[in-house]
């Protein structure tokens, strides 16, 4: 079968939380001649309809409340109607031509399920090049690969695949994860089926890793600090590697409670913010996924 490669070929969906319009502004000039699905989990109006004075939008949709990045790109994957989607960050800026590249690759790589560009920084700096899932990585480790690799895990900012296969075979985002780490719950469960990843070399993404416009900056580290803590215990409940992370915790509860009140006493409210996120988190994990699976921790 002949594939004819094109930007009608792809729809790229970007699921927005309380970006800045200048953020998603400079990710959205260069993908102006692809099709575009917007899921805006802060159901803000105003933003909209900034956007769609400057931009094409094939589909905008405002949701009354925040479901989270996993809900929002299978929102927005189900109201593809291309051969290929592009779920892409709102800080991560593609080029037409590097899109095109992943699309060629797909097509090529006949095992392969997800392509992925090499990802750099403002500065041209190497941030990423796939790697290790979770359970395998060292800590701020970054492949630096010369050509197109096979790997275990890819950047979760920027994924190209087929629409049909990712919906027909089950691999739709695990909408618990509701912030971090379903990229690499993704990538684990596309190797299972023995279907490959692939790093591409020559395309490129800039990843801007731009901040929440949120004024209020308690509530902005309590929902980074809470949502990492919980997705990651998660991650780990799903593949039974969880208990070493709850074991650890629980030893170090008493202390956490006490440095809770002395950060309180002492004003110092982003420590209080922090560790009450993690503490927080620890017991709706318990609550929600631990009782409700008959696991007993």
């Amino acid at each position: 079968m002949t594939h004819a490669i094109s930007s009608n070929s792809v729809t790229i969906i970007i699921v927005l939380y309380k970006e800045s319009y200048d953020l998603i502004s400079n990710t959205l000039e260069k993908i102006e001649n692809f099709k575009k699905i917007i899921i805006d989990n802060d159901g803000n109006n105003v933003l909209k309809k900034k956007i769609l004075s400057r931009f094409q939008i094939d589909k905008y949709v405002l949701n009354k409340k925040n479901i989270g990045f996993s809900a929002g790109y299978n929102q927005g994957i189900k109201l593809s109607r291309t051969e290929f989607t592009l779920v892409l960050g709102p800080d991560c800026i593609i080029f037409e031509h590097d899109i095109k590249i992943l699309m060629t690759k797909l097509i090529g790589y006949t095992n392969a399920l997800i392509v992925s560009p090499t990802s750099y920084d403002e500065n041209n700096n190497l941030t990423y090049a796939g790697g290790p899932l979770p359970e395998y990585a060292e800590k701020n480790q970054i492949l630096n690969i010369k050509g197109d690799t096979c790997v275990d895990n890819t950047l979760g900012a920027c994924m190209l695949f087929n629409t049909k296969d990712i919906i027909e075979k089950n691999l739709l985002f695990d909408e618990i994860f509701f912030l971090y780490f379903s990229d690499d719950d993704l990538c684990r469960r596309i190797k299972k089926q023995s279907r490959s990843i692939i790093q591409i070399h020559d395309a490129k993404c800039i990843h801007q890793h731009g901040n929440l416009k949120v004024k209020n900056i308690y509530f902005k580290k309590f929902i980074r600090e809470y949502n990492y803590f919980f997705d990651q215990l998660y991650y780990y409940f799903k593949i039974n590697k969880h208990q070493n992370l709850i074991n650890s915790f629980q030893k170090k509860l008493p202390k956490l409670f006490l440095k809770f009140f002395l950060k309180l006493i002492t004003f110092q409210f982003l420590d209080v913010v922090k560790i009450f996120s993690k503490i927080l988190a620890y017991y709706n994990f318990k609550k929600k996924l631990l009782r409700r699976d008959g696991r007993v921790v």
